[in-house]
């Protein structure tokens, strides 16, 4: 047992001077380029308004739980993600090396974004100088057509293709400064991003709102608010929509790849978990809101401006789909302002501030992983991971850089990306470790308590909705026209080969640097989750092969449903797939209530369920969600759309903005007074973060 040890820690780790400093950095990793880029050209590409609610929907039910998770478990062991599961169990620390690689790849392109933003900010210095004129101004369809042509051809020399093209130098050299102010910002450790962020993340929060308010009162506004939040139902039978959504809210949210583990690590013994983490992601949801506000109230405003020339464009068509949207429409509306030199060069440092925050928040999280796994000097590894993210970085600066951009983004929030990653760390942390143990660790430092409809959450909703998903994606991926490795033409497709590549390698270098060399611990790395005698191993055994032999059925369906010849031939002798769905749904469910409950059971009796017992549950609970996946793919395959798109701000569109704004304003001031009525007497008075 390790009873002493976090204290042992605590009083060697380095700590955040205050609780505001950790809830503003963890804000500032939550809410960054995620939200201005990433959230607005997600929602404009996979469903439109539908995007929402799937986003709204993983916010609550697996974001914030999922976050509370991950506090838990780095406030307790005091150690960035790979060493914090490893103190779970040895053979978890995978699953957080697979989530900092996934970091590095993140900072790899990254800082490139952060770079262009940069490039944007001496266009406008030099606008300022230049009589107040930005070289993508205009007004009207010639502001549009200007604003578009200007990143695209000026800027990027953009080409369609997947070949790099030229090299692009003003690109190259921004990156360069991007990368030396992530170093400036972290050399220093967490104390000095702790006073960093009271100025990185208010100030873009406040050219938010104006950017908000100019999108709102151009002409045709309404008509990209219309498209924002009048969902298209027939989008939601698209597992793309919920794929990119729940996506995103991983990526926004730093989730799944180490950040907000190893920021709790920082924390202070008695700071609070559960309301701190419920303020990071209402404020990440409502800045990704109006984040969205801003954007298609300004796309509305665009495609308004089509009608001048008696050939008007569509909101859905007005801007190019991806990556480059916040580069152009962002622009557009800057243009339309008075100063608005000036207020492009506020905007893009509100940007570089935003984009600064999550990216040395990343850059942080790998920097202590590698730290507490080598015990190395902190600033011989940051100078080596900051020129090799450079080095790497180079390679987007090119003519078709954006393009890979694209498909590396699409990567991590992709099937194989982040939402899988979630998956297994609950598998892991709520099966195989006792989440009963972090939910009392969490309850005993904040200002409000969570249930045990918390692990339930853990252990059996987030895992099913996941795996849900996971094998709905995949059925989408495979049976596209080309499958995985072929265009629609039939060709070769090199970028999606390249992609499953870095998919599947980052798994298996993470297996390979957990196990290459592993140091015995005089605590041998154990953790023990309960006492008592160990109970449960015979049934254990039963769920656990009955649960192989129905993941077996799953994946056989789901074979004959993508239209593999030898399933597809035995499906058609008379089994027949929504038979098997059926059969595969109701007895992963079956199982998972024998050894879930029993679980439980012996949890609240302060016994030890076997490792079988805990891997059954784990492997039922998966086989529930992926036969529910299967059932998904098969039914939306045979589905007839008939649903039909409307335009209009109807009263739909105003019940989600209620919805949201009674989410996001009514849940900070609940988070808030909450807080204020928890903190003893004294400590309302002083810094409650202080040791």
């Amino acid at each position: 047992m390790r009873s002493s040890k976090p204290e042992i820690r605590e009083e060697t780790r380095e700590n955040w001077g205050s609780r505001a400093g950790f809830v503003l950095a963890a804000v500032g990793s939550a809410v960054g380029l995620g939200n201005l880029w990433g959230f607005p050209y997600k929602l404009y590409s996979y469903g439109g308004g539908a995007f929402l609610i799937p986003y709204i929907l993983a916010m609550f039910v697996i974001g914030i739980p999922l976050m509370i998770l991950e506090f838990s478990i780095g406030h307790k062991f005091q150690k960035a993600a790979p060493d914090a599961f490893s103190q779970a169990n040895r053979h978890f620390e995978t699953v957080g090396w697979w989530g900092i690689l996934l970091g590095f790849v993140i900072i790899t392109y990254y800082p490139v974004i952060l770079a262009y933003c940069f490039n944007f900010l001496w266009f406008s210095i030099k606008g300022i100088f230049n009589g107040g004129h930005l070289p993508w101004a205009g007004e009207g369809v010639a502001g549009v057509k200007k604003a578009t042509n200007f990143f695209f051809d000026s800027y990027l020399g953009y080409h369609e293709s997947f070949s790099l093209g030229s090299f692009r130098m003003e690109i190259a050299v921004t990156l360069v400064i991007s990368w030396i102010a992530m170093y400036l910002c972290i050399f220093r450790g967490v104390n000095l991003v702790s006073k960093v962020v009271w100025l990185t993340v208010p100030l873009p929060w406040i050219m938010l709102v104006i950017l908000t308010v100019r999108g709102l009162t151009l002409p045709g506004a309404v008509k990209g608010l219309a498209y924002y939040l009048e969902p298209d139902w027939s989008r939601l039978a698209e597992p793309t929509t919920w794929k990119w959504a729940f996506g995103q809210v991983f990526f926004s949210m730093s989730l799944a790849f180490g950040v907000m583990i190893t920021y709790a690590s920082f924390l202070h013994r008695k700071s609070d978990i559960n309301n701190n983490a419920t303020i990071i992601g209402l404020a990440d949801f409502g800045t990704s809101f109006i984040c969205g506000l801003a954007v298609f109230a300004t796309l509305g405003g665009m495609a308004y401006a089509t009608r001048m020339t008696g050939n008007p464009v569509p909101v859905s068509e007005v801007a190019k789909e991806g990556p480059s949207l916040a580069f152009v429409a962002f622009p557009y509306a800057l243009a339309q302002l008075p100063y608005s030199a000036w207020f492009s060069f506020i905007f893009f440092i509100t940007l570089i501030t935003l984009g600064l925050d999550s990216a040395f928040s990343i850059t942080e999280t790998v920097l202590a992983s590698i730290i507490d796994k080598t015990g190395w000097k902190r600033s011989g590894v940051l100078i080596i991971m900051s020129a090799a993210g450079l080095l790497t970085g180079f390679f987007y600066c090119t003519s078709g850089g954006l393009n890979w951009v694209g498909l590396v983004d699409g990567i991590i929030n992709g099937t194989w990306g982040i939402a899988l990653l979630g998956l297994l760390e609950c598998i892991v942390l709520g099966w195989l470790f006792n989440t009963g143990i972090l939910r009392e660790h969490a309850n005993e430092r904040s200002d409000w308590r969570i249930g045990k409809w918390w692990d339930i959450l853990i252990r059996v909703i987030i895992p099913v909705i996941l795996s849900a998903l996971f094998i709905w994606s995949l059925f989408d991926d495979l049976s596209k026209e080309g499958g995985l490795f072929h265009n629609a033409d039939g060709s070769f497709s090199f970028p999606s080969v390249a992609g499953i590549s870095i998919a599947l390698i980052v798994p298996l270098i993470s297996f390979i640097v957990t196990y290459r060399k592993h140091v015995k611990r005089k605590n041998d790395r154990k953790q023990q989750v309960d006492s008592g005698k160990v109970e449960g191993a015979k049934l254990g055994k039963k769920v656990f092969y009955a649960a192989c032999a129905l993941l077996v059925l799953m994946l056989f369906t789901f074979a004959g449903t993508v239209h593999i010849k030898v399933a597809e031939i035995a499906l058609s002798k008379g089994m027949t797939v929504p038979l098997l769905c059926a059969v595969s749904v109701a007895g992963s469910i079956t199982l998972a209530v024998i050894s879930g409950r029993r679980v439980f059971r012996y949890e609240s009796l302060k016994s030890s369920p076997s490792f079988w017992l805990r891997s059954g549950a784990a492997l039922s609970t998966f086989c529930v969600g992926s036969s529910l996946g299967v059932s998904l793919a098969f039914i939306t395959m045979h589905a007839e759309n008939t649903i039909k798109k409307e335009m209009s701000l109807s009263s739909t569109s105003m019940i989600i903005l209620a919805i949201i704004g009674f989410l996001v304003f009514g849940g900070l001031t609940w988070c808030f007074i909450k807080a204020i009525s928890s903190a003893p007497p004294a400590a309302k008075s002083r810094n409650l973060g202080k040791r």
